[in-house]
């Protein structure tokens, strides 16, 4: 252990007794210095253990006494050794009260105890103190390397690192989520440090921080990856700052987990080519060849009713944070987060300009997808997302995130589901301005026509189709008799040139009368005006 004042007056060869200051020795010592100056705090760094003779010392002034220890104890000096019998027979009494009044340590070395001894006594336990940490490091790094290769993996080393230090420890991945604790209860405690993890995860690696937690933990935050980017974020609380053999703990297990989280990144860009090859026997309608390539790697994925999500930055969207990562690298590790936390299987595979999910229907990964692509704001990420299916379906799948995904980009929303635009009405879509392009074009020459002053023709088709043909209704509506209705719907038929029997011909011309919202002022069954 590291030399204290106490076990130097401990050590039997030394035969030194306390005169002052008993109640402080505890407190380390980091070097045993003789000087004989006046002043010696210029020379000094803290921490030493001053051994003097008084040789140039008015040691019976107590005036000289009580600045002289006021000097050494506000330099960090944690005892003074005095050898009686040189230049004074005995300690005198002045430096003894001085000492006391401080409370400062004040040792008496006899005369056959030479200060080399000493010094040799503090150098041996410092150096002991070194190898001992030394080889509890090794030791260390040996448990926890073992610990990383096992089964259970960073819980496993974390458990092992939180024996060597004390305390607790805790790891987040990339996205800031609590990946692993040990003890189980330092999960609680970690979970309050998500808003650190986030700032220090925005900072380039490697990088580090050391926060307070609850009650008097002192928390380091160390940074996980090799790259600029941080890929993971290690959390360890202790009661104080860690020693020499805690410092190689902390480090090793750094050092293990950077190269676990490598070697995991290489393995997942493996399994991303890989899914990108599943990925496209699904779309091809292989779904059995793709369960084949697939294997036990995406665990029942293949097998469940799936959605997929299809994803894309938004053309002009400013990055989180400059340099980093992009929106859809953000949102795969947001989705593999999610499935992770929560035991799921998912396929996440970049394709071009776009990031295709497949995951379980009502699972954790499609609400991450959801949830990240709303938090991110319009204007940043674009999402859409398909019914529920099975892999047979899944190039069907993939044509409905499609849809809903252009749907997303069109109204400017970050998510769209399939499901809702089938639900709902498909009037909102008309107002594309390809649409509306096309309604204009459609009801052109009838406009035309009416701003001639020679009818009424637009406000005519209107009434004429919400009754669905029905001459008298439609007539009533637009308070004409119906011959005149009749004549009129000859005229939008001559002018146009197609067929008011084609119930094509009917549907293309009511969705562009919904889609111009002329608002001619058409009575309406019933009431009201369109």
């Amino acid at each position: 252990m590291q030399p204290t004042l106490a076990s130097l007056v401990q050590h039997s060869a030394l035969k030194l007794t306390v005169l002052a200051g008993a109640d402080r020795l505890d407190v380390p010592v980091r070097w045993a210095q003789v000087s004989e100056l006046t002043d010696p705090v210029p020379y000094l760094d803290g921490g030493e253990l001053l051994l003097v003779t008084a040789m140039k010392l008015d040691a019976e002034d107590a005036g000289a006494m009580r600045h002289y220890v006021g000097r050494l104890a506000g330099a960090g000096v944690v005892g003074l050794g005095f050898a009686a019998g040189v230049n004074y027979e005995q300690v005198p009494r002045a430096l003894v009260d001085a000492c006391r009044e401080r409370g400062f340590p004040l040792l008496e070395v006899p005369r056959r105890t030479p200060f080399i001894a000493i010094t040799k006594a503090v150098s041996a336990a410092i150096a002991a103190e070194q190898y001992r940490s030394v080889t509890a490091g090794f030791e260390a790094q040996r448990e926890l390397t073992r610990a990383a290769l096992s089964a259970e993996g960073p819980t496993a080393l974390l458990s092992r690192l939180v024996a060597h230090v004390g305390g607790w420890a805790a790891l987040f991945d990339a996205s800031g989520a609590l990946v692993a604790a040990a003890p189980a209860w330092a999960a609680r405690r970690a979970a309050r440090l998500t808003g650190d993890v986030e700032r220090l995860r925005d900072r380039p690696a490697p990088a580090s921080a050391v926060v307070s937690a609850e009650g008097e933990d002192r928390v380091e935050l160390q940074s996980v990856g090799t790259g600029r980017r941080i890929r993971a974020v290690l959390a360890v609380g202790t009661g104080g700052p860690p020693g020499t053999a805690e410092r190689y703990a902390v480090n090793s297990a750094v050092a293990l987990l950077t190269l676990t989280t490598e070697r995991s990144r290489a393995l997942h860009e493996a399994e991303q080519r890989l899914g990108g090859a599943v990925l496209r026997m699904l779309m091809s309608g292989e779904a059995e060849h793709a369960r084949a390539v697939a294997g036990s790697l995406y665990g029942g994925l293949l097998d469940a009713p799936l959605r997929v999500v299809l994803a894309e930055e938004v053309p002009g969207a400013e990055p989180a944070q400059p340099g980093g990562p992009g929106a859809l690298e953000l949102l795969a590790e947001a989705v593999e987060a999610g499935a992770s936390r929560s035991g799921e299987a998912v396929l996440a595979v970049p394709d071009g300009v776009r990031l295709v999910v497949l995951a379980a229907d009502g699972g954790a990964a499609v609400r991450a997808a959801a949830d990240h692509a709303a938090a991110a704001g319009d204007g940043v990420l674009a999402a859409g997302i398909s019914a529920p299916t099975g892999i047979a379906a899944a190039g069907t799948a993939y044509k409905q995130a499609a849809q809903a995904l252009s749907v997303a980009r069109r109204r400017g929303a970050a998510v769209v589901e399939h499901e809702d635009m089938a639900a709902g009405s498909v009037l909102p879509l008309l107002a594309d301005e390809a649409v509306r392009a096309f309604a204009d074009g459609v009801l052109r020459p009838l406009r035309e026509h009416d701003a001639s002053g020679r009818g009424d023709l637009v406000a005519s088709l209107r009434a004429w189709l919400s009754r669905h043909g029905q001459w008298d209704a439609a007539a009533a509506d637009l308070g004409v008799h119906r011959h005149t209705l009749r004549y009129r719907m000859r005229r939008v038929e001559e002018i146009l040139g197609r067929s008011l029997d084609d119930p094509d011909v009917r549907m293309e011309l009511w969705l562009a009368l919904k889609a111009t919202h002329t608002g001619d002022g058409v009575p309406l069954p019933g009431g009201g005006r369109r």
